[in-house]
């Protein structure tokens, strides 16, 4: 029986690569990124979302993954960061996260058994400066992340935050981290099949493991 993953913001960077990783597991992967995938959707729009989760579910049955990784990165400070900026983040990174898990966690749970993979970021843990709207949003993944785990606690369903450090993408492109002191070199970076590898891990455990949370990091 083909098993069905569900990969968020999965045209670049972490969730191509994750997709890459499940699809080479064996699993049907079902990709939604906004410009490019399978289901092409803009996660910020809730009625657009609500259409391609349920055309998901009608098309591939209930997921046995699903890994909640598209996101928006925004380094600046707060003096310079404005209320929309803000909001921007706070919609993509966590509002449309908390949308990705309404509309495929009550199915699992109702299957009794899946594995939702949230990406998160070091910045789930840790505040760094410039990063008050972006660790915002990731500390609200965690604390998401962490109240469903007790909520499907017993249901069979698994919830897994990864947390990668500097990872090597497309969002670094503006901030040119080689040429800005305290900055980890792009060379230096994890890469996104550092980061896939970790969502396959999760994904492939016995039922009767379950693995709540990994960070990474560079060495």
């Amino acid at each position: 029986m083909t098993r069905t993953a569900v990969v968020t913001g999965a045209s670049r960077g972490i969730g191509a690569a994750a997709a890459s990783a499940l699809a080479g597991a064996g699993f049907r992967v079902a990709t939604v990124a906004r410009s490019e995938g399978e289901y092409r959707c803009d996660l910020t729009d809730p009625v657009a979302w609500e259409g391609v989760a349920a055309r998901i579910l009608k098309e591939h049955g209930t997921p046995e993954v699903v890994v909640n990784n598209a996101g928006a990165y925004l380094l600046k400070p707060l003096a310079e960061t404005t209320l929309a900026e803000f909001q921007a983040q706070v919609a993509l990174n966590l509002t449309a996260s908390f949308a990705v898990a309404k509309a495929f966690l009550p199915a699992m749970s109702a299957a009794g058994h899946g594995t939702f993979i949230s990406i998160g970021s070091v910045a789930d843990h840790n505040g760094f400066a410039e990063n008050a709207a972006y660790a915002a949003t990731k500390y609200g993944i965690r604390g998401l992340h962490e109240t469903l785990v007790d909520e499907y606690r017993g249901s069979g369903v698994r919830l897994t935050l990864i947390s990668p450090g500097p990872t090597d993408t497309a969002v670094w492109d503006p901030v040119d981290p080689d040429n800005r002191d305290g900055f980890t070199p792009r060379a230096e970076m994890l890469k996104p099949h550092d980061v896939a590898e970790a969502v396959l891990f999760a994904a492939t455990r016995p039922a009767n493991v379950h693995v709540d949370w990994i960070r990474l990091g560079p060495v």
